[in-house]
């Protein structure tokens, strides 16, 4: 199946190319930087769309086959858009904090995010009136912030096979931690960031909110296409 991938005007249109400052650069990304201007970087257009497109090609690739992707996107023009993707995807995602030691320690923190549901869980059915009044406000703003920071994961049993990340720079530890656990990565990797933590690297502007939306749209709107095609071929075989 075809996938669809923005035009060279779009990209441009959306402010993709423009990087970070000389002085942030990252050696690694020498080869997606078109040149300068005003002491900014300038992503290659062309090696963009190149690379936006095998990455669209491989979340296609990963839905189509059933595989485990984690949305993480923690800035805050990316939020949104993250929570929105990974609603309609059906997958795990992170658009408040990266949970330290979530892919290196699974076991540990799967442990943590248990014990939070099983609260919640009573929480529903009124069994926590066994507490004092005191207790229960403690536990109720416990539990509204582990479903604001974490009500993405609540139902991860498993380390993903795939992570899509929007900045690889502020959520550095989940590439890291991606790249120590054999964790597939996808996203965009902007001049100052290091490819070396990548499978699939989009060099792309991660500041642009158009850039973010454009880039994340192509990319998990793939990986959509491919979970949808998978059903569907479930569902004739089935007939």
């Amino acid at each position: 199946m075809a996938i669809s991938t923005p035009s060279m005007q779009e990209l441009l249109t959306a402010g993709v190319h423009f990087g970070h400052k000389i002085s942030r650069g990252h050696p690694k990304m020498k080869q997606f930087i078109y040149g300068a201007r005003e002491g900014v970087h300038i992503i290659d257009l062309a090696m963009a769309d190149e690379k936006l497109k095998e990455a669209a090609e491989e979340a296609y690739k990963l839905g189509k086959a059933g595989k485990v992707l984690l949305i993480v996107g923690t800035k805050k023009q990316a939020q949104q858009k993250i929570e929105s993707l990974a609603k309609e995807a059906n997958s795990f995602y992170l658009n408040k904090r990266w949970v330290g030691g979530l892919l290196t320690n699974f076991e540990e923190i799967r442990k943590n995010i248990k014990k939070l549901n099983d609260l919640k869980i009573q929480q529903e059915k009124g069994e926590l009136s066994r507490y004092t009044k005191k207790e229960q406000l403690l536990i109720s703003r416990k539990l509204t912030k582990f479903i604001s920071e974490l009500g993405g994961i609540a139902d991860m049993d498993k380390i993903p096979d795939a992570m899509f990340i929007v900045d690889a720079v502020s959520d550095k530890t989940a590439v890291v931690e991606a790249k120590k656990t054999g964790v597939e990565v996808l996203g965009l990797c902007d001049t100052n960031a290091d490819p070396y933590f990548f499978d699939f690297p989009v060099p792309a502007n991660d500041d642009g909110i158009k850039s973010i939306n454009l880039i994340c749209d192509t990319v998990l709107g793939a990986y959509v296409k491919g979970k949808k095609s998978s059903s569907a071929q479930a569902t004739e075989d089935k007939e």
